[in-house]
């Protein structure tokens, strides 16, 4: 039986360009895809989200355990001030029934809290995981998803997002800047050196934060977008122990550490700071 079109992306359907062909829309085909007017076809999954990844696969997407630790997380709200301050940053930039782009959305997390805050808003996230995106096609009744590596040119029109989010996510800011109206917003957010410190003096193996962090993001931005304003979010939080394992477990760590390496490591803390930079971008 053909998998009906989810109502957000029926929403987002005049964003959405064919990978293969770049310039053609998509459209249901009454079977289950989209499909572009070359016949090119894209399978709408049972959860959600359609599938437009072609070619060789990405690998870097998150697995089930990391997407479930994510969840967990995110579920505490541990992380609302982060996902206040994206919301604030969208609202101030972004028309009522305005467009907003999450490259690599992850659950849908913040995509969710931004719509939350703009009710004729629409939304669209891409990520490579299908497992995350399980979750991103629920995160909100307005947010559609896709699967996509944020390194390729997007499967998008020009300059049809008013907010393009990037929250601890990789860049691209070629095709930021190419799917942004001129009046649009890129938002930013990325951890300074003082987040999750004490986690991470703990855990030795866990990824470093590079110093350099903030000078690189300038340089690939800089031809790009100009900074419009900067928040910086901190603050102490506590952590039950299995809130420090999903910490641990969300992040990029986890693809180096094992159950055995925490425990190693004796008692984790029971608060951190979160620490981190949202700034919001105008296209130059």
């Amino acid at each position: 039986m053909p998998v009906l079109l989810p109502p957000a992306l029926e929403l987002s359907l005049d964003l959405l360009r064919c990978p293969t062909c770049r310039t053609r829309r998509l459209d249901p085909d009454g079977r289950g895809s989209l499909r572009c007017p070359a016949g090119h076809a894209f399978d709408i999954s049972r959860h959600g989200y359609v599938s437009l990844l072609t070619g060789t696969r990405a690998t870097s997407g998150d697995d089930a355990a990391m997407v479930q630790a994510r969840d967990r997380f995110l579920s505490t709200g541990k992380y609302m001030p982060i996902r206040q301050a994206v919301a604030r940053l969208a609202a101030d930039s972004m028309p009522e029934q305005g467009t907003v782009a999450d490259a690599g959305c992850g659950t849908g997390y913040y995509l969710g809290g931004v719509l939350d805050q703009l009710p004729g808003a629409r939304g669209l996230g891409l990520d490579t995981s299908v497992r995350a995106l399980r979750s991103a096609a629920r995160a909100h009744e307005r947010a559609a998803a896709a699967t996509w590596d944020v390194f390729r040119p997007f499967p998008l029109a020009d300059d049809v997002a008013d907010v393009v989010l990037d929250v601890f996510a990789p860049r691209n800011p070629a095709e930021f800047h190419r799917v942004l109206r001129p009046t649009g917003r890129l938002i930013v957010v990325r951890p300074t050196g003082r987040h999750l410190a004490e986690l991470r003096s703990r855990v030795p193996a866990m990824v470093t934060i590079d110093q350099a962090k903030e000078q690189r993001l300038h340089q690939v931005l800089d031809p790009f977008f100009e900074a419009a304003i900067t928040e910086q979010v901190e603050y102490p939080t506590s952590l039950s122990r299995l809130e420090a394992l999903d910490l641990v477990g969300m992040t990029p760590s986890a693809r180096h550490l094992g159950s055995t390496d925490l425990n190693d490591h004796g008692r984790l803390p029971e608060q951190v700071t979160v620490s981190v930079l949202a700034t919001a971008y105008q296209p130059r």
